[in-house]
């Protein structure tokens, strides 16, 4: 361990080394490859929508607005995490992290995490808004609406993670180096601190763990509301597909949701284990989520065949003349 400054009976830490998720040293190589196809699979599925929604002028309507936001905000969270993951089950050095690099990482996950957080609410009030409310809809989810009610979701997201990465790295971390998590996350960093950590818990507890189960109870709210209205519709094809695309919102937030509320709750069972319900909300979630808004959402599949349609039309017509 190197040393990034000395005093009279403490040295401070100048890198972190992680310890991974937990049985996966004896067959490195096989996760390796399998974080690597989840990987590939996330950034090829979200920027696939991202490309469609933004190319596509049928899918110009506030819910595929915030679904590229999501799409954006999934490919970013899972780069974040999963290549260094990766280079953790290649070599020993892969799993040493610098100071000012978990820092960032922190910093960056939680900026992106809660961003994502408020989004999915944001996301929620747009559907009970559409199927409660469909004569309001069109004035209420305008286009300046859109883009301030996701600029605040972006705003509130950048705000709680300098709170939180502020907090956490004024501490001093003089001793243990070892974090026994996968990524550089509040809980396991706090118990390297060789201070008092009443304060980073109390806030931790209130903005993460409260905050995160007041937007699920919002959304719940949102959805009660959203199937009271469903079942009010008289044509089996209007249900179908109101149900069909609220159920793809829900079954996302439940995952994305419940893991973290657990684990900020509960924030001195941080281990090797306690990193298993976290790699649903940072990997396996944002590999999910475009499979879950394509294949039960037809407007996007047919946005996504004409993309992929016209991209194959195009590819011969740039090839010489024989």
């Amino acid at each position: 361990m190197k040393k990034r400054m000395e005093y009279p009976n403490q040295t401070v830490v100048s890198h972190f080394f992680l310890q991974g998720l937990m049985d996966t040293a004896e067959h490195s190589s096989l996760f390796f490859l399998l974080f690597l196809l989840i990987y590939s699979i996330t950034m090829t599925g979200n920027l696939l929508i991202l490309i469609t929604v933004g190319s596509d002028l049928h899918l110009h309507s506030p819910m595929y607005h915030f679904l590229g936001h999501l799409s954006f905000l999934d490919a970013c969270l899972s780069t974040v995490t999963v290549p260094k993951v990766m280079a953790g089950l290649v070599t020993l050095d892969g799993n040493v992290i610098s100071f000012e690099g978990c820092a960032v990482q922190l910093c960056c996950f939680h900026f992106l995490a809660s961003t994502e957080c408020f989004l999915y609410t944001v996301m929620a009030y747009d559907r009970y808004l559409a199927i409660c409310q469909p004569l309001h809809y069109q004035v209420a989810m305008n286009r300046r609406m859109c883009a301030g009610l996701a600029g605040i979701t972006w705003a509130i997201g950048a705000v709680h993670s300098a709170i939180h990465t502020s907090l956490t790295f004024r501490l001093l971390y003089c001793g243990p180096h070892h974090i026994a998590y996968f990524f550089c996350d509040i809980p396991p960093v706090l118990k390297l601190a060789c201070a008092d950590t009443t304060i980073n818990e109390l806030v931790m507890l209130a903005s993460i763990g409260i905050v995160a189960a007041g937007c699920l109870v919002l959304i719940v709210t949102s959805y009660v509301f959203i199937v009271a209205a469903v079942l009010r519709i008289r044509t089996a094809q209007g249900r179908q597909r109101a149900f069909s695309t609220c159920t793809a919102h829900l079954v996302v937030v439940l995952l994305y949701y419940m893991p973290p509320v657990c684990i900020y709750l509960q924030p001195h069972s941080s281990g090797p284990g306690a990193g298993a319900p976290a790699v649903f909300y940072t990997i396996v979630t944002p590999m999910l989520n475009p499979f879950i808004y394509t294949l039960r959402n037809k407007e996007v599949k047919r946005a996504l065949m004409r993309l992929l349609c016209q991209g194959s039309q195009e590819a011969p017509a740039g090839s010489p003349p024989p």
